[in-house]
Order: structure tokens, then sequence, then C-alpha cells
């Protein structure tokens, strides 16, 4: 238990390289020769030596930890993109650390203070509940934020979103196409800006169509609020089809409106948005707007990446379209519809 910790110095003498070539073989991307980097791993492995990350990141100003702030965990979109977006950071040489701010932004003040003591390299706020006040503060200590899949006013912040707003336009063409006219929509937070652009352009892709929106209720990206909402509008105006904000609450929708008589698709018609693996299990068969999550992860990745590497980078907004999957809950012009 009192044995002294093995030190880079210790591989490089039993090696027979330099300690400066011992570590290079353990900083990503640093050039060295395959025989050595087989070399030093070789001896580093016997003798049980791992490179002290933080205090090399002390010496090297860089921690290569990025910051992952969520707060939206229960929307099975976001365990996904943070998989991916940890993969595709870790390809790069960076870690995550990853941190949970609760409900519409409790806990914002400890947060940001671990962000700052953990010296992160950036960050990515990953969670339309996510207070500003977080991302500007850890703007304004020089930090590079991106926005992943949120947007705010804030011009000196990046962002990667869908093309929300146009995917609530072609849900709107792809349910009048259908021939569904008594439409509703169960929003997702309108107090976001993906609630709010979703939003918007269903309605104007109705009010193109020469239609209104019967009803319209924030869903608050809640499961409950959102299986209320739907039975207070099929109560209500009696719908032909609902445009729920996000799957998360499509499938309380599809749940609640089990056993009420209703049936889907061919009472009401029901479509998502996100397109998460659930959307395709037989219980839900939830027609769905396919967010390109793999590829808001790379355009993510890579802007924060440049960012750190030159803090000039001027802030960019980048919309990522995404498609309709169809399947069972709306099937393409009201009958059965192609899957894809």
């Amino acid at each position: 238990m009192n044995e002294r910790r093995v030190t880079s110095q210790d591989v490089a003498t039993a090696a027979g390289v330099s300690q400066s070539a011992v570590s290079r073989v353990f900083t990503p991307g640093a050039s060295v020769s395959a025989a050595t980097v087989a070399k030093v791993r070789a001896v580093a492995d016997r003798l049980g030596y791992r490179p002290n990350v933080l205090a090399r990141g002390l010496v090297s100003g860089r921690s290569r930890l990025i910051g992952v702030v969520v707060a939206y965990l229960e929307n099975q979109f976001y365990p996904d993109a943070v998989e991916r977006l940890s993969r595709a950071l870790q390809a790069e040489g960076y870690r995550i650390i990853i941190f949970t701010v609760m409900g519409r932004g409790e806990g914002v003040g400890e947060v940001i203070e671990a962000l700052l003591d953990y010296q992160v390299d950036g960050i990515i706020a990953a969670s339309v509940g996510l207070s500003d006040t977080l991302t500007r503060r850890c703007a304004d200590a020089g930090i590079p934020v991106v926005l992943f899949n949120r947007g705010q006013i804030d011009q000196r912040l990046s962002q990667v979103t869908s093309a929300n707003r146009q995917g609530g336009q072609d849900v709107a063409d792809f349910l009048v196409g259908g021939g569904r006219k008594r439409i509703a929509h169960v929003s997702g937070w309108l107090g976001s800006s993906t609630g709010f652009d979703r939003a918007e352009g269903f309605a104007d892709g109705l009010s193109k169509a020469g239609l209104p929106l019967m009803k319209q209720i924030d869903g608050k990206y809640q499961r409950d609020v959102a299986a209320a909402a739907a039975l207070e509008i099929v109560e209500e105006v009696r719908p032909d089809a609902i445009f729920v904000g996000n799957d998360h609450m499509a499938f309380a929708v599809l749940d609640a409106l089990r056993g009420t008589g209703v049936s889907v698709p061919d009472d009401i018609a029901i479509v998502g948005y996100d397109d998460v693996t659930m959307a395709s299990w037989p219980s839900f068969d939830l027609t769905t707007v396919r967010q390109p999550s793999g590829r808001m992860v790379a355009s993510t990745v890579e802007m924060l990446i440049r960012q750190i590497d030159d803090h000039a980078q001027p802030a960019k907004k980048v919309e990522i379209a995404g498609e309709i999957v169809v399947r069972g809950s709306a099937p393409a012009g009201g009958g059965d519809g192609a899957r894809v």
C-alpha cells in the first residue's frame, strides 16, 4: 500500500527513451514514431504507469475536458446525443464531464462554479431548459460555449439545431397532404427556442394551406402535461390529427388515448419530433420528424474545437434539416403509409 507511484521518468529509464518522449506518447496528436509508442506503452503497462492528466493540463494550460450541461435526460433524445458527443470528443482527445441542471435552471450557480473550478476547455449546453445566465457567464469568463439543440438571442454564442421551424412546417404539409383538416398541436415548452420555432413553423404551414390551428396547448416537454393536454384537445375540438412537439411527449399522448375509444390513426393521426429509438417500437410505431443528431453532434464538436484553438473565431448558427419518418401513427395519405 505504501509503494511509490510510478513516474514518467521511471518509464523513460526502463524504455531507454527521454522523459519528453514518454510525454509525447501519452499526448493526443503529438508527433512520435510507432516504434516508440509500442515500446513506451509496453513498459508503462508492465510498470503500471498512468499519466497524471490533471497535472499535465496545468502545465499545458489545457485540461482536455469539455463540460456538457444537460437538464432533460428523461427525454430519450439527450442520452443518445450525450453518448455521441462523448465518442466524437474522445476521438479528438477530449473527455466530457456531465453537469446536470434541474428543472428550468435550479442549481445554475453551483454548476457555473464547478465548470470554472474544473477549468474546462469548452462547454456544450445541451438542453432547452438551461438558464441563459449559465451560458452568458461562462462566455464572459472566456470559455467557448456551443449550444446544442437550443438557441439564444446572445449573438456571441454558437448554436447547432435542427431546422425546427421548417420541421414544423413539414409536419403541417404532411398532415394536410394526408387529408387531415382538424389539426391541433401539443407544443414543446414555448419558452424555449425549439418549442417556439416548431410551433410557429407548424402554424405557418397550416395557414398557408388555408386551415386553422384548431387548438394549441403548451406541453412544457413534460409527459403528464402533454397527456392531459391531448385529452383536453380531444374533448374540446375533436381533431383528426395532433402534432406533438417531441417524441417524449408523443409517447405520453399515445398512452393517454389508449382506452378512450379513440383510434390512432383512424380517428386521430399523431406525429412527434426527434425519432428516438422508442419511436420505432411496435407499441408506439410513431410517425415523427427525425432530428439529424449525428450531423448535429459533428457540427457541434467541430465548432467547439475551432473556438478552443482560436478564441477569435466568430459565433455561428447552424441549422440542419431533418426528415419525416412515416410509421403507423400517421400513415402517408391517410392509408397504409410506407415505412422508412
